[in-house]
């Protein structure tokens, strides 16, 4: 089974509510911007004329390395609250 026929037995239940929060003055010093890259579901997007980075939470696949990669700590990164989030079938 190939790993696209695999993510697409998971279950997501989206929550309203954001797992996770960006602390936007100290996102905006940041040069990296780290999390534009490490995502793998591409959910974080930089809007320059604002100088903010926003996060599409309902795409998140739980994995946390937005939050380790974050140097300056401006990442805050939970688990969904119960009974949300992603159900993984293959790991």
């Amino acid at each position: 089974m190939k790993v696209e026929e695999k993510l697409a037995k998971n279950i997501v239940k989206i929550d309203r509510e954001s797992h996770i929060e960006i602390k936007g003055e100290i996102c905006s010093n940041c040069e990296k911007k780290y999390c534009l890259i490490v995502c793998p579901g591409n959910l974080y997007k930089y809007n320059e004329e604002t100088n903010e980075v926003t996060v599409e939470h309902s795409g998140c696949l739980e994995c946390g390395t937005c939050m380790i990669a974050c140097v300056k700590g401006a990442i805050l990164w939970r688990y969904p609250r119960g009974e949300y989030g992603v159900q993984y079938r293959y790991g």
